[in-house]
C-alpha cells in the first residue's frame, strides 16, 4: 500500500532555496497566479522575473511556487517561468487551498495563488511572502437579497498558516471594509507602513483608516517579529501603498472599479471568472495605467518583503 504523501512529502524545493533555507539566509516566498492569471505575455514574464531581482537586490532569495506533474515546487527556474508565462489560455489551473488536491492529482502545471503559496512556503520552512493585493470578501458576497458569500480563501489561510505577507492591501474590486472586518474576526493584524490609510491596491489610499500603522519598516519588523514568536497562528499582514510614480489617482482607480464592476454585472460575469475579467476591464477602462502600477506595486512588495526578512533574521 502507498505511502500517503504531505504537503512536505510533495515539495520539490529548488537547490539554491534549499541551502538557503539550510544556512539561515532569508527566503521570501512568490505566487505564480499572477504568471499564468494576472498578467498578459509577456508583461507576466517580466514582472515575475523583476519580483524575483527584487528580492535578491533586498538581501534574500526568491522562491516562486507553482505545482506541477503532481509536485509542489518552491522555487523555478528560468524555464519553468517560461512554460507558465507561455502556456496557452485555459491550460494552467490555478491552485487554491480548496483545488490544491485535483491540482496535484490532475498533473500538469497549476499556478498557486495566495493560500496554496502559503501551504507550500510554510512547509518548506519559509517565513515572508510578497504578493500583489490579497484577494477578500467580494462586493455583495454578505448583502442584498441573494448573497453570494464569495469570499476568498486568502483570508482563511491567513488566519492559520503564520507568516509575514506583505502587499498593497485589499484588491480594489473587493469589499474592502467587510474584507477588513473579516480579518479582525479570524486574527490578522493588518499593518500599513508610513501612512494612515490602508493602501488602495493600484491607489496610494483606499480612503479607509488602516486597523494597525507604523512608521517604517522597522516598526514593522518589531510587530511582525512578535506577532509571529507570540505563536497565534495566524499571519500578519504588511501593507505597502504602490509607488507614487506610477499610482492611479484614488478617485480614477475607484471610478475605474465601479464601472468595471457594473459590466460585469451586466455581463453576468461571476464566481472564479469574477476577478480576472474585473481586472482587465479597469485595465482597459484605465488604458493599461492599472497594469502598470500592479506592475510595479508587486515589484516593491518583493523588495519590501525581502528587507522584512532580512530584519526578521537579524
Amino acid at each position: 500500500m502507498p505511502i500517503p504523501q504531505t504537503v512536505t512529502g510533495r515539495l520539490t524545493i529548488d537547490a539554491e532555496v534549499a541551502a538557503a533555507l539550510a544556512d539561515g539566509t532569508p527566503v521570501v516566498a512568490l505566487e505564480s497566479t499572477l504568471i499564468s492569471h494576472g498578467l498578459p505575455y509577456p508583461q507576466n514574464l517580466e514582472v515575475a522575473r523583476a519580483s524575483e531581482a527584487a528580492v535578491r537586490a533586498g538581501g534574500a532569495v526568491p522562491a516562486t511556487v507553482a505545482v506541477s506533474d503532481g509536485r509542489l515546487l518552491v522555487g523555478l527556474d528560468a524555464a519553468d517561468l517560461e512554460a507558465l508565462a507561455t502556456a496557452p489560455a485555459g491550460t494552467v489551473r490555478k491552485a487554491a487551498r480548496p483545488s490544491l488536491a485535483m491540482a496535484l492529482a490532475e498533473g500538469g502545471w497549476a499556478a498557486t495563488t495566495v493560500s496554496a503559496t502559503m501551504i507550500a512556503a510554510a512547509a518548506a520552512g519559509i517565513r515572508v511572502f510578497a504578493t500583489g493585493g490579497i484577494g477578500g470578501v467580494h462586493r455583495g458576497a454578505l448583502g442584498g437579497a441573494r448573497p453570494s458569500f464569495d469570499i476568498s480563501s486568502d483570508l482563511q489561510e491567513l488566519s492559520r498558516t503564520a507568516m509575514a505577507v506583505v502587499c498593497a492591501g485589499p484588491k480594489a474590486i473587493l469589499d474592502v471594509p467587510a474584507t477588513l472586518e473579516y480579518l479582525e474576526t479570524l486574527g490578522v493584524p493588518v499593518i500599513t507602513v508610513g501612512q494612515d490609510e490602508l493602501p488602495g491596491f493600484v491607489a496610494r489610499s483606499s480612503g479607509i483608516r488602516s486597523p494597525l500603522v507604523v512608521a517604517d519598516l522597522d516598526a514593522a519588523t518589531a510587530v511582525v517579529g512578535t506577532h509571529l514568536d507570540l505563536g497565534l497562528g495566524s499571519s500578519a499582514l504588511v501593507c505597502v501603498p504602490a509607488p507614487a510614480d506610477v499610482a492611479l489617482p484614488g478617485d480614477v482607480a475607484r471610478s475605474a472599479v465601479e464601472r468595471a464592476t457594473a459590466d460585469a454585472e451586466a455581463a453576468g460575469v461571476g464566481g472564479p471568472a469574477l476577478t480576472p475579467w474585473l481586472l482587465a476591464r479597469i485595465a482597459e477602462i484605465t488604458g493599461g495605467a492599472s497594469v502598470r502600477a500592479n506592475s510595479a506595486l508587486i515589484e516593491q512588495d518583493a523588495l519590501v518583503a525581502a528587507q522584512l526578512a532580512v530584519l526578521l533574521r537579524g
